[in-house]
């Protein structure tokens, strides 16, 4: 079911989506000082925020804000400041707060 407005409303939780998920697989370092940095896998891309895959989700508590920035080969790509939004079966949802 979708609003006027844009986002999405799924089942009894309410998912909302205001921009289009993109299929993305690359990698991202995420840091932050508790743990430092990290690689993970993207799983998809939007202009709000990217879905990441990792098993260790204990040190990315909803809430938490975090840097990231894109490893795939090239030179200066931007450190973003990132926020954990989510965390579920599908990945953690990051939102960009940059």
């Amino acid at each position: 079911m979708s609003s006027d407005n844009g986002t999405s409303k799924i089942g009894e939780g309410a998912e909302k989506r205001i921009h289009d998920r993109v299929p993305i697989i690359t990698k991202i370092k995420i840091t932050h000082a508790s743990f430092g940095s990290i690689i993970v896998k993207t799983k998809n891309l939007s202009h709000g925020g990217i879905c990441v895959l990792t098993e260790n989700t204990s040190i990315l508590p909803v809430g938490r804000v975090l840097e990231g920035q894109i490893q795939d080969g090239e030179e200066n790509r931007p450190i973003v400041k990132i926020e954990v939004v989510r965390i579920g079966q599908e990945g953690v949802g990051l939102k960009f707060l940059d």
